[in-house]
């Protein structure tokens, strides 16, 4: 059994006495998705990964959140892709959960532990493998990047997220904080997955409504989230989806609540045709 600090899908099947009754919702302004019912039976399979599949927990839908996709990936020993991303135009970030992974990036060669981060820029060659005796789990968000002319494009990097500070909000004595690993007055970016941090108790003490659209993957901890119209109770493993201006607040539980986030950002708004 792991000891992951991250949560991630424990995969099998619910036994067949278990109750019909859960959490899982899909509303006009948010979907909850519970670590429950991530089975065996809603993998999905991808081209030219092998010994891999993938938990499609959020993908680009007219009328809701259409700027991203996110999966949960997991490749068994041996596994991987030397052609991860059919795309040319998208970007993308991996978020490791658990075990480790060999990614090589545009000629560098990493070892992606739990924890382990990389910025993938649109058209960066790079392949992925499993060389290790246990599976890896990691996040994958992909999203179509939006070129502003005069700034460049982003530049790959790779990084740890215990490696990296948590910027505090102000007021909150220490309590409510993001992981961020781009500057948020970086233009060259159009998306930012950061992770958010409240310890046992803090609170997000207003209705955040704003155009970013979210996904909120609960990586540790419990807590009663706002969304929309509702309060819901939510654990690791969990998957939040907003679509834009969708409200929502937080209490945070008994222990540190984190989730890994999601947001698009940057970029003037487009005009439908």
């Amino acid at each position: 059994m792991s000891n992951s600090l991250y949560a991630r899908p424990a995969a099998g099947l619910p036994g067949q006495m278990q109750l019909h009754t859960g959490r899982a919702v899909f509303t006009e302004a948010y979907a909850l998705i519970p670590r429950g019912v991530m089975t065996d039976i809603v993998t999905s399979y991808l081209p030219h990964w092998n010994q891999t599949r993938a938990w499609v927990i959020a993908r680009p839908m007219s009328g809701f959140a259409e700027t991203f996709s996110q999966y949960i990936v997991e490749v068994a020993p041996g596994g991987g892709s030397m052609r991860p991303e059919p795309d040319a135009g998208a970007e993308g970030v991996l978020f490791v959960v658990e075990g480790q992974a060999t990614l090589t990036l545009e000629g560098q060669t990493h070892l992606l532990h739990e924890g382990g981060y990389a910025f993938l820029p649109p058209g960066s060659g790079w392949s992925l493998h499993n060389k290790s005796t246990a599976p890896v789990r990691f996040h994958w968000v992909r999203k179509r990047y939006e070129a502003a002319e005069g700034i460049a494009a982003p530049t790959a990097f790779v990084t740890n997220e215990q490696d990296q500070p948590i910027r505090w909000m102000p007021g909150t004595s220490d309590r409510w904080g993001t992981t961020r690993f781009v500057e948020p007055d970086d233009l060259r970016h159009d998306m930012h997955v950061n992770i958010v941090t409240l310890e046992p108790g803090a609170v997000i003490p207003f209705e955040e409504t704003h155009v970013m659209e979210h996904g909120l993957y609960v990586l540790e901890g419990k807590a009663v989230y706002r969304l929309n119209r509702d309060w819901v109770e939510v654990e690791p493993g969990d998957f939040m989806w907003l679509r834009a201006f969708c409200p929502q607040a937080c209490y945070a539980g008994p222990e540190r609540f984190r989730y890994l986030l999601y947001k698009d950002v940057n970029r003037h708004m487009k005009f439908l045709p």
